[in-house]
């Protein structure tokens, strides 16, 4: 009895023969196939607390996320709008003072203040930006970058806000799993927010205007307007982590204007895929963990970190998550001819 001949095809071979731009599913594996990414990433993020060994490890977590927020956001200004922020900083500082301000002043609880000063924060930041939103390129990059600079001077020359000593007395969580987990989920629910509006009207319109603003404006639409609710959704990703770091460190202070909240991000970016908003996040898990093994060497430290990311970009250019999504849809399976 001959055995039947087999082949191999590639696993989503079915989906793309059906469609390949709507997902066509007509079997449990290919859901599953096609959601399994999804839930090993939402399982690895929820179990990084109860696994991380130690205190320390999951202060780590908590400030890899912060990070993530922030990567995200540069990812999603630049990719989708056009708008090369380096305002992490100035979104972090923002934040933070705000949520500094309602927590010891208004006597408002973390989470609630956490809240608020994520959409004050936004707006306030937003307010800030629209002078700025006719500008591209390089050149709104650098008034992004001004801001930070200006502010922890303004307050440090002034001595407002608690100066270069900082508002101190701010409430921690009370809770250790409330602390670790808040900040995860709401990382993963703006994830997974922002990969769904770029994918409605509202997502085509902003890829529209950074592809040819003209053709926008010509359709009866406001730049301006698109532009602007696309910075208040960065910079609230941004105002959030900063609230949330005041709560975590129980100060605030002009360091929240460190310019390593605005380049860190962008390096995350590069390693992990720009445009793909996964590869920011997956960029920030490898490189804030990295920074902190690297720690012990002191300031050589910063040797092994610059060699490591001229590595990425030299051998990954386009950075690991690209490169793992076209892996993953090459696995191919024996099939019967």
């Amino acid at each position: 009895m001959h055995e039947q001949p087999r082949r191999k095809e590639r696993l989503d071979r079915g989906i793309k023969a059906r469609t390949d731009g709507i997902y066509a599913l007509m079997s449990w594996r290919e859901i599953a196939y096609l959601i399994a990414p999804r839930l090993v990433l939402i399982a690895g993020m929820l179990a990084l607390p109860v696994f991380a060994p130690g205190m320390y490890w999951q202060r780590v977590v908590s400030i890899v996320c912060i990070y993530a927020l922030l990567a995200l956001s540069f990812d999603f200004l630049a990719h989708y709008v056009g708008l090369v922020s380096l305002g992490g900083a100035f979104f972090i500082g923002t934040g933070g003072y705000l949520a500094a301000i309602l927590n010891t002043a208004g006597g408002i609880p973390p989470l609630f203040s956490i809240l608020i000063s994520t959409i004050l924060g936004a707006a306030f930041c937003t307010l800030f930006l629209l002078p700025c939103l006719p500008l591209r390129g390089v050149y709104f990059a650098i008034v992004t970058l001004m801001y930070p600079l200006l502010l922890a001077r303004v307050f440090e020359a002034l001595d407002i806000l608690g100066g270069t000593d900082g508002i101190v007395g701010i409430d921690s969580f009370k809770n250790r799993w409330v602390e670790q987990y808040f900040v995860i989920i709401a990382l993963l629910l703006l994830f997974f927010g922002l990969r769904r509006l770029v994918n409605t009207d509202v997502g085509l319109v902003l890829r529209a205007v950074k592809d040819n603003d003209q053709a926008v404006r010509a359709s009866g639409m406001s730049v301006t307007f698109y532009k602007a609710l696309a910075v208040f959704i960065a910079s609230g990703m941004g105002c959030l982590g900063g609230a949330y770091l005041v709560h975590l460190y129980m100060w605030a202070g002009i360091s929240m204007f460190a310019l390593d909240f605005s380049i860190l991000p962008i390096a995350a970016t590069v390693i992990g895929g720009s445009g793909t908003l996964t590869g920011p996040v997956i960029g920030a898990f490898i490189l804030v963990p990295v920074s902190e093994l690297l720690r012990a060497f002191g300031t050589l430290r910063i040797v092994f970190y610059a060699v490591i990311l001229i590595a990425f970009i030299i051998l990954r250019s386009e950075g690991i998550m690209v490169y793992a999504q076209r892996k993953y849809h090459q696995f191919e399976k024996w099939v019967k001819v």
